[in-house]
């Protein structure tokens, strides 16, 4: 076969080493001025430690969504659908832990009517087990969807609205009381996670820390793989699927693996996600949610790693700041960032370079006039 060559850059090494060393300051200064140093004035209190941890999460969910995106071509509108399954599993597991080992019934048997936590709960008081489900059920799940529709040779927007479609039938039945989780109201009234109270200091600075690992670790391995020769190879399919066919490679399996490492990303990020807010409910499965994450990936750049973290780190801090004091603008404001995006940089903050910024002047900029002999 034909040996693969693109010119296609995985990201920019200067920037990718900068986001790894932050993220890596992060690790060591959160549980430091979370922990010994929280009563100084330097200290982090568990507020902003909780936000850290939960803007942590969503730049996984951003990495998950530009693995698949960014460098496979395959633009998914329905990620909210594995970080909400990730959310729900880990809730399951809290609150059979906290009912078994604990006493503590969970609000879902009250509003229920339920004497006992129904026979799919089997188990969940077992971290381990809940942690080998939030690993298989979205790989499952993304590959027998991902398999269906790559075979098929859905692509483009076709694929894209069919996984809108799915993230919303999957949140009408979430709604439904008569499924076993929650329905409208969710499952909230987490008491412990690994034996340690979820609200104690300690396990929220531990959450973000934990947030911040994973994330760095995300970030590393892919970046790696995307500079292997199977990320050269699913770059070359996203720019020319087709003649990759003619040159005899089977395109279905890379996309599918790409598929579903990206599912399994998003539902970690969820499992992360779900202990540190202490309640999940079907609003994650809102197509809004999903829209979100791909304008995360979109302003930071799409094909860039460290352009998907920075993109969702920036747009969720602002969220954050700015839902506090006008939360009913934020819609309006998120639209602007998509209209910036989509007008001006076509690849996100990518193209904020002094060259790629001036050349317009420099093209507009009339010729200086002939010197008079």
């Amino acid at each position: 076969m034909a040996k693969i060559q693109s010119d296609a850059r995985v990201d920019r090494p200067l920037l990718f080493r900068i986001v790894a060393i932050c993220l890596l300051a992060l690790i060591v200064a959160v549980p430091l001025l979370g922990g010994p140093l929280s009563g100084s004035a330097l200290g982090l209190t568990p507020y902003l430690a909780n936000i850290i941890g939960q803007i942590a999460t969503f730049a996984l969910l951003a990495l998950a969504l530009d693995l698949i995106w960014g460098f496979g071509g395959i633009l998914s509108l329905g990620h909210g659908l594995f970080f909400a399954m990730g959310g729900y599993l880990i809730a399951m597991h809290m609150l059979k832990a906290g009912y078994v080992y604990g006493g503590v019934t969970p609000d879902i048997m009250t509003f229920m009517g339920w004497t006992e936590l129904p026979a799919y709960w089997f188990g969940f008081e077992s971290f381990p087990y809940a942690f080998v489900l939030i690993l298989l059920v979205p790989g499952l799940v993304a590959f027998l969807y991902g398999w269906m529709s790559f075979r098929s040779r859905v692509s483009g927007v076709y694929f894209a609205i069919i996984t809108q479609a799915l993230t919303y039938v999957a949140m009408l039945l979430m709604y439904r009381n008569d499924t076993g989780f929650g329905g409208n109201n969710g499952m909230t009234g987490f008491s412990t996670l690994l034996g340690v109270p979820v609200g104690a200091p300690g396990m929220v600075t531990g959450l973000a820390t934990a947030s911040l690992v994973v994330l760095l670790l995300a970030f590393l391995a892919c970046g790696a793989l995307m500079r292997s020769p199977f990320g050269r190879l699913l770059i070359a399919i996203r720019d020319d699927e087709a003649r990759l066919r003619f040159l005899g490679y089977d395109t279905l399996w890379p996309k599918l693996a790409a598929w579903c490492l990206s599912g399994v990303l998003a539902a970690i990020a969820g499992a992360l996600y779900v202990p540190q807010v202490g309640i999940i409910n079907p609003r994650l499965l809102a197509p809004e949610v999903s829209i979100e994450i791909a304008v995360w990936v979109a302003l930071g750049g799409r094909g860039a790693l460290s352009g998907a973290v920075i993109g969702a780190i920036i747009i969720s801090a602002l969220k954050f700041w700015l839902t506090g004091f006008v939360p009913e603008a934020w819609p309006f404001i998120l639209a602007g960032v998509v209209l910036v995006v989509v007008t001006l940089l076509p690849n996100g903050l990518l193209d904020l370079k002094p060259q790629r910024l001036l050349a317009p002047l420099r093209r507009n900029r009339k010729p200086a006039p002939e010197p008079a002999e």
